[in-house]
């Protein structure tokens, strides 16, 4: 029998996308570099999903790391390995990154008990990133489930801090219960943002739930926005960001103002391995940004 996949269940984290200022397949010397670097904080957010405050042992390889909103790292442990993890914090701090991680393997197990002061390494920024200059003068909607809200967090940052470069900015997040909601210490922050609507959602709300109950396709049916000066950011789940973006294209919208990311599929961020192929594409080159038209003419992505 089949397995059905709830829309919010996901192992892994992970118009045109904007490219970066470098040639990735000619110039991968130069990001397989890795940095030493420090944990200097870590905040649990759930019993699943805890905060790393990481900054780099050497001031001047800020230099060389400077990532974009949708961009991830190759993070090492040593004695233990390496993962590919989304950046969850903003590109303009030049001081600290942050990465939220799922407690799900080896490795993120033994960081889930690594304290402050460890040392990690830190390899990359890798990854094609959101087209957030292309998106500005018009609307957007930030859309994610369950753990998706962790990558999406980087451009939700962008366009708080670019606040006034946008039309309309809405953050929808749907969790499967309250207490799987990630940085909700955040919520209030947004809230009070002139011109920024949050909505979140819960499938299985308990007593102290008082928001809207269901899958997050129902916060969609209240957003008028006009599709055709409208872009979308998704993150989450194959399952989840495939019914998103029905609902999206039935409001209008056009598949390739529709971005979702594929970092699920990383592995070693470079190509070297072939386990990110879908076809002829390497999710870790050509990606893991895409949009949603892409995606949907690449088989076995979704």
């Amino acid at each position: 029998m089949k397995k059905i996949m709830h829309p919010y269940d996901i192992r892994h984290e992970t118009d045109m996308v904007e490219p970066l200022d470098f040639n990735r397949r000619s110039r991968l010397k130069d990001v397989d570099k890795c940095f030493k670097a420090e944990i200097t904080n870590v905040i649990r957010l759930t019993d699943m999903e805890k905060l790393f405050q990481i900054r780099m042992v050497n001031d001047k390889d800020w230099e060389r790391f400077v990532f974009l909103p949708g961009q991830f790292v190759m993070l090492e442990l040593p004695g233990y390995g390496e993962i590919p993890i989304s950046f969850s914090s903003s590109p303009s701090i030049r001081s600290t990154i942050e990465l939220c991680i799922r407690k799900a393997g080896k490795v993120t197990q033994a960081l889930h008990k690594a304290k402050r002061g460890a040392i990690v390494g830190l390899r990359g920024p890798f990854g094609t990133s959101f087209p957030m200059e292309r998106m500005k003068e018009h609307n957007i909607l930030l859309i994610a489930g369950g753990l998706g809200l962790a990558p999406l967090r980087a451009p939700i940052s962008y366009v708080i801090e670019n606040r006034a470069d946008f039309k309309e900015v809405h953050i929808l997040y749907g969790a499967k219960e309250p207490s799987q909601l990630l940085f909700d210490y955040q919520y209030e922050e947004w809230h009070r943002i002139d011109d920024l609507n949050l909505q979140v959602i819960v499938e299985q709300p308990d007593k102290s739930w008082l928001g809207p109950v269901g899958l997050i396709t129902r916060l969609l049916e209240d957003i008028q926005v006009p599709p055709d000066n409208t872009f979308a950011i998704v993150c989450g789940p194959p399952i989840m960001f495939k019914f998103v973006c029905k609902r999206l294209s039935e409001m209008g919208v056009p598949m390739q103002r529709m971005f979702v990311s594929l970092e699920r599929r990383m592995h070693c961020g470079i190509g070297k391995c072939c386990r990110c192929n879908i076809g002829s594409t390497y999710s870790c080159l050509d990606g893991p940004v895409f949009d949603f038209w892409t995606v949907m003419n690449l088989k076995e992505a979704i």
